[in-house]
């Protein structure tokens, strides 16, 4: 037996989602045998984006019951049946976080129609619910709807059986997701955590840190470092007594502070980062024509070196050309001399764009990314709504970071470098913050004299 569903949520932080419409069928390999279709008043906002996707508002979900009004018919119509969904392992999370909330430990195999897909489909070009539906002849309404989406996954996964005649495949996919529940203690050192970016440490019963890592969502990550069936996850779920944290607010500071106290700390379970090697540079050149040019060439001693390798620049250009909309032939990633590729030429070589136009472009990229000074305060995040981070660099030297809410302090140079945190976390951190500049859009450059 199987039931068969799909869940909307809320959006939001991992962990921290609510249901917002389920819809479950049970199937019994042949035909629907019962059902169980309803909105859910979750007690947190909708992310507008999800509200533009779905269709569903919050003040339609004001009168739906709430999760606990429902949780006895999940209960009923999932009893003794393999959970199965499209992205099982989405649905199968929520559903289980939902009823931690009640203090039930909601458990059940599970089988993903988009795993059976890949296997028994692979010609397929996307396994999307909506393509791969589309691309089989069965209908679909409603899309991005609980019952519709549901229904189709209904459907589909009736063809799946069809398709797997002696049904090995579907037994070889069936997840005994019990095995890979958290166990109450990790769980509570998950639900602990924030889901904001920064640095974690992992620590023995003896205090002794064994690994650090870095991430945009600490207990997203921690979270799957105690999930994941990999070989180093088993050892930290056996050693771990406790998680702590620096929240940075700031992915450049995060990396640098990782860096910094990796090399510090040496834990077990971390390779400690050799000295980062960066031999290539970014050049910038102004033609005949007056167009700014890009490039990249090995750097020379004192050059600003911020790529770690040719394929490094290169690969790096070809992300901003298409970014900023920048012709490849004046971004250094087609042979000297070569023109735009016949069939895709851009403004700057057909003439239908001047050189003020497209050096506006250009310029967005530099004063986002390329200082050009050798002393300047990289400003981005901060660990709240109103803060902000400075990571500081003068004469080409990384002084330090530090954590401001007012504008004065960071204009004013003498209360910036008593608020700045020293750090040093490898010799050519400025080639680190270089490299992490041109790679990062959200970061504000200000000239440090």
């Amino acid at each position: 037996m199987y039931a068969i569903l799909d869940i909307e949520t809320t959006g939001g932080q991992f962990n921290e989602e609510g249901i917002t419409e389920i819809a479950i069928y049970r199937f019994d390999g042949h035909e629907v045998t019962d059902q169980f279709i309803s909105l859910v008043n979750p007690e947190i906002p909708i992310q507008p984006f999800v509200v533009k996707l779905t269709g569903i508002s919050n003040a339609m979900l004001r009168s739906a019951p709430k999760f606990h009004e429902v949780a006895k018919r999940i209960v009923e119509i999932t009893q003794d049946a393999i959970l199965v969904a499209h992205n099982a392992p989405f649905d199968y999370r929520i559903l289980r976080t939902e009823f931690r909330r009640l203090g039930y430990d909601f458990q059940s195999k599970t089988l993903c129609t988009v795993e059976l897909a890949q296997k028994l489909l692979p010609e397929q070009p996307s396994y999307s619910l909506g393509k791969l539906v589309r691309s089989l002849g069965i209908p679909m309404a409603d899309r991005h709807r609980a019952t519709g989406d549901a229904i189709a996954t209904v459907k589909l996964f009736k063809l799946l059986l069809d398709r797997d005649s002696n049904k090995e495949i579907v037994r070889e996919f069936i997840r005994t997701e019990v095995e890979k529940g958290l166990e109450p203690r990790l769980l509570d050192i998950v639900e602990s955590l924030p889901s904001r970016t920064g640095i974690y440490y992992i620590h023995r019963e003896d205090g002794t840190v064994t690994f650090i890592g870095r991430s945009r969502n600490i207990r997203k990550s921690v979270n799957q470092h105690f999930a994941s069936d990999a070989r180093i996850s088993k050892i930290l779920r056996s050693e771990v007594f406790r998680v702590t944290y620096d929240d940075t607010g700031s992915e450049m500071i995060a990396l640098l502070k990782e860096h910094e106290q990796i090399r510090a700390l040496t834990p077990a379970h971390n390779r400690i980062p050799k000295k980062r090697n960066y031999q290539w540079m970014l050049t910038i050149q102004t033609d005949e024509q007056g167009f700014i040019t890009l490039g990249y060439r090995r750097a020379e001693k004192n050059d600003p070196a911020c790529f770690l390798s040719r394929h490094d620049a290169h690969a790096n250009l070809v992300r901003i050309a298409q970014q900023y909309k920048l012709c490849p032939a004046r971004c250094g990633i087609l042979e000297p001399g070569a023109a735009c590729p016949d069939n895709t030429p851009c403004g700057a070589c057909t003439g239908a764009e001047d050189a003020a136009g497209y050096n506006k472009r250009v310029n967005e990229f530099l004063l986002r990314s390329v200082p050009e000074t050798d002393s300047f305060i990289a400003v981005g995040r901060g660990r709240t709504i109103n803060e902000r981070s400075a990571v500081v660099v003068e004469n080409g030297r990384y002084l330090g970071y530090s954590f401001f809410d007012l504008n004065f302090q960071i204009n004013n140079k003498n209360i910036l470098k008593n608020l700045l945190i020293p750090h040093q976390p490898e010799g050519n951190a400025s080639a680190i913050i270089r490299s992490f500049l041109i790679r990062n859009k959200a970061i504000k450059i200000i000239p440090f004299e």
